[in-house]
């Protein structure tokens, strides 16, 4: 049986296995020679004090135990080309997943997707960071793989089900993701490694006798008697289901109106708004692990910070060490940040959103939108900050001490944000009370990390898609709307997810309860 050992080492120690060797065999008192093998379980950094260390844990095979390789296995899924269709509106990872557990069960998803496929959309990210120009179907946060392809890939999530995490994170190392998402604490696949699990993802949804549509968008869900029948594209094309998986993401507007127009209940739903601060990642290295150097073997320093200001809640919120910020509107006459890091973290510089609770009071101005009033309250944010900034792509900017005192930047520096920026006194861009909670957090968060608040640090404006503005209820146990049998609202669109992993959990679940439905 192989020996299961926690032990926290130098970051030296823990990059190389000859001198993790070394040290774990004066820690067992064995022979350098006897430890045929180590299997890293966990790994996570402990920054606390001056002198950094990694935590491990460890399984150690001395020689003549058995040590036998683990490859990730794909489940045994069946060719469903014959089986019972289900409708999956959406194809990022809630979509996806609850594809993969439809054939699993032995269902057929009909996954229907507005954008292009992980490929096509690189054509239109690029139009929309070098040409300023929007593709309302094809961006960073519509097309094959959903928001998180193309902006970023971390897999953190603060769910406890623990046993559900595993697996999705084992899927993704069976589809080719690195066995490393199995160990780190903050496991993170990476925006230039994404696009091809999600790839192979979709070829094995077709080969098992599933359906892929993209560059198809639902205009129509087709209900009679309070029971879903079957949904309309924009070609005019019925497709005809009576389950429904309605997995489109925060940023669907269109799925939100439509279902508002057709009186299926839906409700707002606070989220959390913003800016996307940029600092040098020399610098958060600095603070973050109190050194001028982090050296070769320390990652980028991420960072979290959690602060009530005036009562409400400002903290960072996908956080991207050595990452770049990117443009994330979905129609034109908006701007929208993100940030996303590439798989190694190697850009120069290090960005997080730093965001604000908001309310259901806060969306009373736009009361008159019934349902639809947080979605207007973040739509009149993002056009205002299109028009602040000359009405291209370009972000309303200011520099982070600038912006505490109320002084718009004589000059903003290039950032990672490639349409450009454009100096503006970021109080015009929010309403008065969140200018204000953001200037007092940002002090504030300058006292809990030194050197953070500096004019080194470039606020871009806004971070608005946090999470869905609506939720769309749903039954606890059946996970079936509440009014309208056989749709599932599912994932960040519906309100009940918040990153890949917990939509991916929250994809599979909808599936689940399908199949009990259906196969009971």
């Amino acid at each position: 049986m192989p020996k299961e050992l926690l032990l926290q080492v130098t970051p030296e120690i823990a990059a190389n296995e000859n001198l993790l060797k070394e040290y774990l065999s004066k820690q067992i008192k064995v022979s350098v020679k006897d430890i045929q093998h180590i299997s890293i379980l966990k790994r996570s950094i402990d920054a606390r004090q001056k002198a950094i260390k990694i935590n491990l844990k460890v399984n150690i095979y001395l020689q003549g135990e058995n040590f036998v390789e683990q490859k990730m296995q794909l489940p045994e899924y069946k060719d469903v080309s014959n089986s019972q269709e289900v409708i999956v509106i959406g194809a990022g990872p809630a979509g996806l997943f609850a594809a993969l557990q439809l054939i699993e069960l032995g269902l057929k998803p009909i996954l229907i997707e507005r954008g292009k496929d992980v490929r096509g959309r690189r054509r239109d990210l690029k139009a929309i960071n070098v040409d300023h120009i929007v593709n309302e179907d094809s961006n960073y946060c519509f097309g094959e793989g959903g928001a998180g392809t193309y902006s970023d890939g971390k897999l953190y999530t603060r769910s406890k089900k623990r046993g559900d995490i595993d697996r999705i994170l084992k899927l993704l190392v069976a589809f080719g993701a690195t066995p490393d998402i199995l160990v780190e604490a903050h496991p993170h696949i990476g925006t230039n490694k994404l696009p091809q699990i999600i790839q192979d993802i979709r070829e094995k949804i077709i080969e098992m006798g599933g359906k892929v549509l993209f560059e198809t968008r639902v205009m129509d869900i087709l209900v009679k008697n309070n029971e879903v029948q079957g949904v309309v594209t924009q070609n005019g094309d019925t497709i005809v289901a009576d389950k429904i998986i309605l997995a489109t993401g925060h940023s669907a507007r269109d799925i939100f109106e439509l279902l508002d127009r057709k009186k299926i209940f839906i409700e707002a739903k606070p989220f959390a708004l913003g800016v996307r601060a940029e600092h040098p990642q020399s610098l958060i290295d600095q603070i973050q692990y109190s050194c001028d150097y982090r050296g070769e073997h320390l990652p980028p320093a991420p960072y979290s910070i959690v602060k009530q200001v005036n009562g409400r809640g400002m903290y960072s919120f996908c956080m991207c060490p050595g990452g770049v910020i990117a443009p994330c509107a979905t129609s034109p006459g908006e701007v929208v940040t993100n940030g996303w890091s590439p798989s190694k973290r190697d850009q120069a510089t290090a960005n997080s959103g730093i965001v604000i609770e908001l309310k259901l009071e806060d969306f009373k101005p736009f009361e008159k939108f019934g349902a639809l009033a947080g979605m207007e309250f973040q739509k009149s944010i993002e056009q205002k900050a299109w028009h602040l900034a000359g009405e291209t792509q370009k972000v309303p900017a200011q520099r982070m001490i600038d912006f505490t005192q109320n002084k718009v930047s004589s000059n903003i520096p290039k950032t990672s944000y490639v349409p450009g920026t454009t100096s503006v006194e970021m109080g015009q861009v929010f309403p008065d009370f969140l200018s204000q909670i953001l200037r007092e957090g940002f002090s504030e968060f300058g006292k809990s990390m030194k050197g953070y608040l500096t004019n080194e640090a470039i606020l871009h404006a806004p971070e608005s898609r946090t999470s869905s503005p609506v939720r769309i209820p749903r039954d606890e146990i059946t996970l079936e709307h509440l009014q309208i049998k056989g749709l599932y609202p599912c994932g960040e669109g519906a309100g009940y997810a918040g990153g890949i992993i917990s939509a991916a959990i929250d994809g599979e679940k909808c599936a689940l309860k399908i199949g009990e439905r259906l196969l009971q």
